[in-house]
């Protein structure tokens, strides 16, 4: 009875070193910042949006001093920072979006394919979104990450919705609505449903406009 209660609790210990062994600090914290953006962008009362992502921001900076050298927090205080400047005044944006596409060059430099290229996504859709000054506003690079982040993962939400939008900003409607569709389509991302329902809404209403 004490020889199987000794194996009972050694294979207890031993299933429960290999969960902890399992665990990941870091993309534990990065699931939190994914969902805390999903929320302040999707759900957070646009008044109350520039103080939420300035306190989001701080949070993602810590992971990033936390874990240094590593490409995913960068990507994810990249994509807060500069969700964070749309939010802010004219001129406090124009910094903060410089200072998201120094953290997603970094992310680049250490890994390009890092979370299915998203540094390579969220640079493309600065270089197109933000008004040219400085070097924004430059479509030929836009380009030139969308479709780098698509070699990545060309099935992605993500990077066929940024395509997509891209496309049809610059008047290629038909390519749009391909890639707009194909977004639409793109495989759930489990764990993050609050993103996947706030992203796919975006793709219909362009969709929509596209092809009224």
């Amino acid at each position: 009875m004490l020889a199987r209660m000794s194996k009972f609790i050694l294979v207890a210990i031993l299933l429960c070193g290999a969960g902890m062994a399992g665990a990941d600090p870091m993309m534990d914290a990065i699931t939190e910042l994914q969902h805390g953006w999903a929320k302040g962008y999707y759900s957070t009362p646009k008044d109350q949006q520039n103080d939420y992502f300035e306190a989001l921001q701080v949070k993602a900076h810590q992971l990033s001093e936390k874990f240094p050298g590593r490409a995913e927090p960068l990507i994810w205080e990249g994509i807060i920072t500069s969700t964070h400047a749309k939010y802010q005044s004219i001129f406090s944006a124009g910094g903060t979006a410089k200072a998201a596409r120094d953290l997603l060059l970094s992310a680049e430099k250490i890994d390009a394919n890092a979370l299915d290229g998203s540094a390579l996504t969220s640079l493309g859709s600065l270089y197109y979104k933000v008004p040219r000054f400085g070097s924004f506003g430059d479509y030929d690079k836009a380009r030139d990450y969308l479709e780098r982040a698509l070699k990545v993962n060309p099935s992605g939400i993500d990077q066929n919705f940024f395509y997509g939008e891209f496309l049809s900003e610059r008047g290629e409607t038909a390519k749009a609505v391909e890639h707009l569709k194909k977004a639409l389509a793109a495989p759930a991302r489990p764990g993050r449903e609050d993103a996947d329902s706030g992203r796919r809404a975006e793709i219909q209403q362009l969709l929509n406009k596209l092809t009224k």
